[in-house]
Parts: C-alpha cells; structure tokens; sequence
C-alpha cells in the first residue's frame, strides 16, 4: 500500500467505526443480517455470522473492519472509480461502499459523477441514500454528510 491508499483507509475505517457502532456480541442489523463488530456480516474466514456465535473481542472487531476495508471495498472502489483525486475522497467512497455494497456503487448516478470528475454534484447524490426500510434514517443522514464533507 502507498500512503494515499493507506489513507483512505484509516479515514475510511473510522468513519465505519462511528457509524456502524462496535457490537462484540452478533445481532440483527435493521435488514435483519446477523452481524457482529463493525457491521461484519462474515468472518475472515467466510463464515457468516450466526446470532449463536461466541462473542469476538474489541481487537478481532478491529482487525475484521480493517481486513475487509482493505480487501473487499478499497479493490471494489478502486476499480468501480479509477483516479480519485485525494485519500478523503476515496475513504468517502469506501464507506458508502462499504455501508451500501459495492453493487450499488456500481449502478448509481454518484458512481457517474465520480467518473465524471463533478465533484461538485457527488455531495447531492450521497445525500440521496438515507432511505432504509422505506423511511429516512438519521444514522444514515449523518453518514452521507459525514462522507460528503470529504469530498
């Protein structure tokens, strides 16, 4: 890793840190996944998370987020977005990847505008994923602004 990409992120995995919230024991996130950490629905070895897991420490919640950062959603934003400007950009990127899936990075109107170098729209567009089970959500509201001030 060079440090733009290292960058990104640290500044990624800690807006994940404060929005997922840190859970060492599995439960079911608002879609109803089993999840465990920071909003890990598997392990580093690829089993799912069961709500009948032990429970993990503060440490193995902290290498999971990194590993997956690292691995899953950095490669997924990197290919889905080449040449992103700066390392708060791309973390802004990682995390609506990594909140949302990359799948939907990949068909959206933000991923367009990235592309496009209208950075200036990319704010308005994160702000339009605040939905979830059909109503708005405050945690999600404060994320988008949160990504958007990076951008």
């Amino acid at each position: 890793m060079d440090w733009f990409t290292d960058l990104a992120m640290q500044t990624a995995a800690a807006l994940c840190r404060r929005f997922e919230g840190l859970y060492l024991t599995p439960y079911l996130c608002p879609a109803g996944v089993p999840t465990i950490g920071y909003g890990a629905t598997y392990y580093l070895d690829g089993r799912r998370v069961q709500l009948t897991d032990p429970p993990i420490t503060r440490e193995t919640a902290l290498v999971m987020l990194k590993e997956v950062v690292r691995t899953v959603y950095l490669p997924a934003v990197l290919k889905l977005c080449p040449g992103v400007p700066d390392p708060n950009k791309l973390a802004a990127l990682i995390d609506f990847a990594f909140n949302l899936g990359s799948g939907q990075l990949r068909a959206s109107t933000l991923r367009k505008r990235v592309n496009a170098q209208q950075w200036h729209l990319v704010p308005t567009e994160l702000r339009k994923w605040i939905r979830g089970g059909g109503r708005v959500l405050r945690g999600l509201v404060l994320r988008r602004e949160a990504e958007a001030a990076l951008i």
